[in-house]
């Protein structure tokens, strides 16, 4: 076995650095006398890179001042994994180990540095999980790796190393530029190396470029070891050049290439900075390679680290103790009279020459992620030092003195008055002395020690604390509230069934009891009702001045035709029954149909008053800004109240004329007398309109405007009910009842 293959368990260690805070400058050579470079390894380095950057820190007059930045280094801060774990179960059961518990208040935070190996990170941090901090910070060099990002089992960890998000891509143009379309793959078989494998595969299909192989090396060593010649013979067999290597360094893929090596096998490796050579002295088989590629992050040489190392001066070692040195971390095989020549360097010249040959200092990625760590965490300490400057606290009566206060003590006579208050002064009292008063109803004061309040604009009202205006929130009874809704779906079922009882008489229109009833009246009677429903929705939405007009007079005129329609079918049934000798002149005037022209001349006078109105004072919107507290009420004024009332009791004296006349007639013969719906149907009319008024009255914004379309609809619905379902009822449920014979020339109207 060859030297170097004793220190591949180097490569598998993870160093854990604690840095501390000192209150007093340290040494200028401390250091340099903590690093013991007897057994310089590679995982040495990171600890040179630490003490460079906490030097560079100690020496910053800017940064952390009168403070300084140590570590403690010694064979015990690089462990393998198996290693901590085992170290960890002991510490579990030290005496003073209580998880979940702080045992010294002193111990208030702890800074940690982990790598490069990832699985060290894992299993600090889930060991400092135990201890319940007021504060860890856990800061990992190395590569990064997906793990360590679940900030659910590692809250307190941070990875300085960036993410390979663009490494695929990077590696697929570099394969496009040197013409490659046929290259083999070889990666852990674990979620990062498939995560790596899809985004890979992408970014060749874009350009055409095939796989010849893809090995996925088991990270369980016994499933590799069984497999371990298929992998082989598998890029031994394959006609591709070109072998690219993505993985975990530490891992069996590491293993694997070691066995690799022991064949000679030769290829182009393509892989990441973590299995380059110049960062790992192993006797590893990229080093015989005729050509490598290695992917790297971008970043610049840390300036003075090479020169830090260089001039290091440790204790002085025997030159033979230096000349094996060199023949161990070198692999010399030179004779012992070459290796002579060696002990006649000087002292530093040896050193630095070990030092630079055992890495390279440019181009390692851990030495650059240190760097920004520690730079990180003395910038983070450093402005917490400067808040408890900012924010001094009182312990025990001490602390600073009350005239470094930035704000003097007061000495007033009141009190200021804040925001929603006023000052106001009474007889009696001086000039700097005051009281405070809130502001009056809808005032605000949004300053203190105001001596007026403000008054709100109308359209906006004082909050609780009566230091700001609000908005007033607008209400109409529109589409959206529920009573809105509500009203609407009842005039669009009550149309409907308006419609469909208008589609019965017309399909059965010559049916005896169609013809008895005056078929002309009833098809104006029910297209009135439902116009009448349909100016329900009139009332329903933000109202404007169209709509404030239409209302009312559409409510107007359609209902006279209603109500002058009842009353010209309650004077013919009368005349039908009272009039029996022929040729007289009152049967030519019921034959001829007069009774119809009741309905023009009744909707003839309510337009006339209706012109009246909008002539002399049409109805418009009127926008309340005091009725309620906080809101706007939009609502349709009558514009002529008096206007407004003549409608109303012309529709009342209709009614009235229309529930005499039905109401004489009840006492007629029974075979089919119209006379008693048209008499129920006037009552219910009239009940709904005299209970309307009072109703009316008491109420305010939306729901006065519900009453009225509620009136509409009820009153509509009354007519409707009273009339014509006792009608559909016989001509769809008993089609064979027929008048009797003795009244039949009395019910058959000219229609």
């Amino acid at each position: 076995m060859k030297q170097s293959e004793g220190k591949d368990g180097d490569l598998k260690k993870g160093c854990i650095f604690f840095p501390t805070i000192l209150e007093w400058p340290v040494d200028k050579e401390y250091f340099k006398k903590i690093l013991n470079i007897q057994t310089p390894t590679e995982n040495y380095k990171f600890a040179l890179s630490l003490a460079f950057t906490m030097d560079e820190v100690n020496r910053n007059p800017d940064l952390l001042p009168n403070k300084s930045l140590v570590f403690e280094w010694n064979e015990d801060n690089c462990k393998s994994v198996y290693e901590w774990y085992s170290a960890i179960q002991l510490w579990r059961y030290y005496p003073n180990f209580v998880p979940n518990y702080i045992c010294e208040e002193d111990t208030m935070c702890i800074l940690v540095l982990t790598g490069p190996n990832w699985e060290t990170s894992v299993t600090i941090g889930s060991y400092l999980e135990l201890w319940k901090f007021q504060q860890v910070i856990q800061l990992t060099y190395g590569h990064f790796h997906p793990i360590l990002s679940d900030h659910e089992k590692f809250p307190y960890l941070y990875q300085m190393a960036p993410k390979h998000t663009s490494l695929s891509l990077a590696m697929a143009s570099v394969i496009v530029h040197f013409s490659w379309n046929w290259v083999g793959l070889v990666i852990s078989d674990d979620d990062q190396g498939t995560q790596f494998l899809s985004y890979l595969r992408r970014e060749l299909e874009k350009n055409t470029v095939c796989f010849a192989f893809v090995n996925m090396i088991p990270i369980n060593m016994q499933l590799y070891i069984s497999k371990a010649e298929l992998y082989y013979n598998q890029i031994k067999e394959s006609s591709t050049n070109v072998v690219i290597i993505y993985g975990d360094s530490y891992s069996t893929l590491a293993v694997s290439f070691q066995f690799l090596a022991s064949r000679g096998l030769q290829r182009i490796w393509v892989i990441t900075s973590q299995w380059d050579t110049t960062t790992s002295k192993r006797d590893f088989m990229l080093d015989s390679s005729h050509l490598t590629l290695a992917f790297a992050h971008h970043h610049g040489e840390i300036s003075g680290f090479k020169n830090f190392v260089q001039t290091m001066n440790p204790i002085k070692y025997t030159e033979e103790y230096l000349a094996r040195l060199e023949w161990m971390n070198f692999n010399c095989d030179a004779s012992i009279s070459n290796c002579k020549t060696l002990m006649n360097d000087s002292l530093n010249n040896s050193m630095e020459r070990l030092v630079v040959r055992t890495f390279d200092m440019s181009f390692s990625d851990g030495i650059y992620d240190i760097y920004n760590a520690v730079y990180a965490l003395a910038h983070t300490i450093h402005a917490m030092f400067l808040q408890q400057v900012e924010n001094p606290t009182m312990v025990n009566g001490k602390g600073h003195d009350s005239w470094c206060l930035k704000m003097p003590p007061p000495s007033v006579c009141s009190a200021d008055c804040g925001p929603g208050f006023r000052k106001f002064w009474q007889e009696g009292m001086a000039v700097c002395c005051f009281k405070c008063s809130p502001c009056p109803e809808n005032e605000i004061s949004n300053e203190t020690n105001m001596d007026q309040c403000v008054k709100c604009p109308d359209d906006q009202y004082a909050n609780i604390e009566q230091n700001q205006c609000m908005q007033k929130a607008v209400i109409f009874l529109s589409y959206e509230d529920t009573l809105g809704i509500t009203l609407a779906l009842v005039a669009l079922c009550f149309s409907a069934f308006t419609a469909l009882v208008l589609g019965v008489f017309v399909k059965y229109h010559d049916t005896p009891i169609m013809k008895a009833n005056n078929r002309k009246l009833s098809y104006i009677l029910l297209i009135s009702l439902f116009f009448c429903f349909l100016c329900s929705f009139l009332f329903i939405g933000q109202p404007n001045s169209a709509t404030c007009m239409l209302q009312q007079i559409t409510f107007g005129v359609v209902f006279t035709v209603a109500v002058s329609t009842v009353l010209a079918k309650t004077v013919t049934v009368l005349l039908a029954f009272k009039i029996t000798a022929p040729g007289t002149r009152m049967r030519n005037f019921l034959v001829s149909g007069a009774p119809n022209y009741i309905i023009a001349i009744s909707t003839l006078i309510q337009v006339t008053i209706c012109s009246v109105w909008l002539v002399t004072s049409p109805p418009s919107v009127n926008i309340d800004v005091h009725s309620e507290h906080g809101h706007i009420i939009i609502v349709c004024i009558k514009g002529s109240v008096t206007a407004f009332y003549c409608v109303l009791g012309y529709l009342a004296c209709l009614a009235q004329m229309s529930f005499t006349v039905a109401f004489l007639s009840r006492n007629l013969p029974n075979t089919f007398n119209e006379a008693k719906f048209l008499t129920f149907s006037m009552l219910l009319f009239c009940s709904v309109w005299i209970t309307f008024l009072p109703v009316y009255h008491s109420s305010k914004g939306k729901v006065m405007v519900a009453v009225e379309i509620f009136s509409i609809l009820a009153s509509s619905a009354g007519i409707l009910g009273c009339i014509f379902v006792p009608k559909c009822f016989i001509i769809l449920f008993r089609p064979a009842r027929k008048i009797s014979s003795k009244y039949q020339g009395k019910f058959t109207f000219q229609n």
